[in-house]
């Protein structure tokens, strides 16, 4: 997109020459410059999910609380229904999050891509969470439905005083295809494509106001196509559908007694193949990267460390942004802004925005009540 980076150069040269000494010298200018340009908050608050630590992942509760603590934007995984509705849902299977099991037996093993739209809305999406996470659990988040594209738009837009952007990754795109297609479609007809007419500088009503990521290549390509002047984002893995891991042991044979730690042990083969998906983003359109990170505490969070600053300072030197995935906890948000990443997917919005000294102004418990939950 050889126009709007021509633009980031202009706005990054105004900035240099108006504010001087002072902007050359803080931390990430040119990166903020670059955000700036495409309308993205820097550093990004991205709400994995929602508000997924508080509240039921990909449901009402989560995204409401996302929006309403202040969040940068609203992420999700989009998938269609068979009959052809987009719906957000991470998993391929209904299984770890739904009651999938009980509605339908027979069917309990199928994607959630088999069903219908009426079939996936009978489906209870919360009662798992108070199971999983009784500390957190509320009788209101029993029967909390899956959602539609259309209904978090609706959310998105639903704060008179607030609206943050939506940050959609095509999910297993291979499944569904002309996804991208129906994607455009949507966010075309809800007007999301074409910045809304306003002063304000709220991330829903701006340039930036959707972000489109993906782990595929070939997904990247045709979002590129569909959606030539939307930013985007190549979201990076090793292994299996993402860079070439610098060994060949699997996590059976590597003697690692969990998962993060082998994880943690994987690198890209070598530099060049890391710069190889950066070159391959860039060329397709992607304005970033959205890499994986090692936590200090490791857990199911845990995979590469794909954030290490000479990585960072790679992707910025192709005048790239970088946003990773996914971090919780204020030391693991110390270390990412250290090595210079320019935003952060999160489960807990609201310890991210405090972090970034934005708190929000009542808290989560006060939020949720407010919201009916």
């Amino acid at each position: 997109m050889p126009d709007t980076f021509g633009k980031s150069a202009l706005l990054l040269s105004l900035i240099l020459g108006i504010g001087g000494a002072q902007a050359a010298s803080a931390p990430n200018a040119t990166e903020a410059a670059l955000a700036n340009a495409h309308g993205i908050p820097h550093p990004a608050v991205i709400a994995h999910r929602g508000a997924s630590f508080d509240a039921p992942e990909s449901t009402a509760a989560a995204y409401t609380l996302a929006r309403d603590l202040g969040a940068d934007y609203l992420e999700m995984d989009l998938q269609r229904s068979k009959d052809g509705v987009l719906f957000a849902l991470h998993d391929n299977s209904l299984l770890r999050t739904t009651d999938v099991a009980e509605k339908f037996p027979d069917r309990k093993d199928s994607p959630a891509s088999a069903f219908t739209l009426a079939e996936l809305k009978t489906l209870d999406a919360g009662s798992w969470f108070n199971q999983a996470y009784p500390d957190r659990a509320r009788p209101s988040y029993a029967g909390l439905p899956i959602l539609t594209l259309d209904e978090i738009i609706d959310i998105a837009q639903g704060n008179p005083h607030y609206k943050p952007g939506l940050y959609i990754e095509t999910k297993e795109p291979k499944q569904f295809p002309g996804l991208e297609h129906d994607l455009k479609n949507k966010l075309s007809e809800r007007g999301w494509l074409e910045p809304a007419t306003t002063t304000e500088s709220k991330v829903g009503q701006g340039k930036g106001r959707v972000m489109l990521q993906t782990f595929e290549k070939s997904s990247l390509e045709l979002l590129q196509k569909e959606m030539p002047d939307t930013p985007k984002i190549l979201l990076l893995w090793v292994g299996e559908g993402g860079m070439t891991p610098n060994t060949s042991k699997s996590f059976t044979d590597s003697g690692e007694k969990d998962k993060a730690a082998y994880y943690a042990k994987q690198q890209p083969k070598d530099k060049a193949e890391f710069i190889q998906w950066l070159d391959f983003a860039k060329a397709n359109g992607a304005i970033g990267t959205g890499p994986s990170a090692a936590l200090t505490h490791g857990g199911d969070q845990s995979y590469f460390d794909l954030i290490k600053p000479w990585m960072n300072k790679a992707t910025h030197d192709k005048g790239m942004l970088v946003h990773v995935y996914t971090l919780d906890e204020p030391v693991d948000f110390k270390k990412a802004m250290e090595a210079g990443v320019d935003g952060i997917f999160t489960n807990r919005a609201s310890e991210l925005l405090k972090f970034y000294q934005r708190p929000a102004p009542h808290s989560v418990n006060q939020l949720l009540e407010k919201n009916g939950y």
